[in-house]
């Protein structure tokens, strides 16, 4: 089993920042890919972006230039600094692990964008 604890979220002006945390506590050595995801009111949860215990990542596209996904394997700690927030960035941001052919997720976190 894997516990995953976001922290970060808030309320934002348009063009503001914030870094999402996710700390991941239990089984933890053989998670490959973390990262996060993101559902806004009325529609499906989306892949925002990824990271591999290798430190490759992965950006949707509209996030790509903004955000930047991180991992501190000692802390076992994925990071998400998000810049240039937009209004269409609202939504509740979860974090994930994939251990094997199992996903464990966070309990997600409130983004707020306001214009």
């Amino acid at each position: 089993q894997v516990q995953l604890v976001e922290s970060g979220g808030g309320l934002v002006q348009a063009g503001g920042s914030l870094r999402l945390s996710c700390a991941a506590s239990g089984s933890i050595f053989n998670i490959n890919v973390m990262g996060w995801c993101r559902q806004a009111p009325g529609k499906q949860r989306e892949l925002v972006a990824t990271i591999t215990s290798g430190g490759s990542t992965y950006y949707e596209d509209s996030v790509k230039g903004r955000f930047t996904i991180s991992r501190d394997n000692a802390k076992n700690t994925v990071y998400l600094q998000m810049n240039s927030l937009k209004p269409e960035d609202t939504a509740v941001f979860y974090c994930y692990a994939n251990l094997g052919s199992t996903i464990f997720w966070g309990q997600g976190t409130q983004v707020t964008v306001s214009s």
